[in-house]
């Protein structure tokens, strides 16, 4: 049985379109559900979704003006210092029953056992005074 070779290359070319199309369709498929989170996910190591830190509350100087992601800091700015996580993330902060959403808006705190730097607006709105140990989780 001799096939002629324009016909074999149309058959392997078909074969293979088939099983890329199927590996696509494979790959979306895994890729939807992994990116899926259920609705009621603890944090790992958390008991309630929750990471506890310590955590003071530090205020704009004359010589520092604006944070280091570039926001004026003035009496009135709210947000958290930390020497890790990014620019703009949005965090929850509890804290005696009371809970904000702020964001990071600098880096911090260069004080050894201590998590966050919390702006003095934020820590009244907090009834937050001195080092403290609050409790915050990412904002979804």
């Amino acid at each position: 049985m001799n096939v002629p070779l324009a016909q074999r290359a149309a058959w392997l070319a078909g074969i293979t379109l088939v099983a890329a199309i199927a590996a696509l369709a494979i790959n979306h498929r895994d890729a939807g559900s992994k990116n899926k989170l259920p609705a009621a996910v603890s944090v790992p190591g958390t008991a309630n979704g929750y990471y506890t830190a310590r955590a003071a509350p530090y205020g704009p100087t004359a010589s520092r003006r604006r944070t280091a992601c570039g926001t004026p800091f003035l009496k009135t700015t709210q947000g958290v210092a930390h020497p890790v996580l990014p620019c703009g993330v949005k965090l929850y902060i509890r804290y005696q029953g009371r809970e904000v959403l702020t964001q990071v808006i600098d880096k911090g705190p260069n004080v050894p056992g201590r998590d966050f730097d919390i702006t003095k607006a934020l820590a009244n709105r907090l009834d937050l005074h001195g080092a403290q140990t609050i409790q915050w989780r990412f904002a979804r």
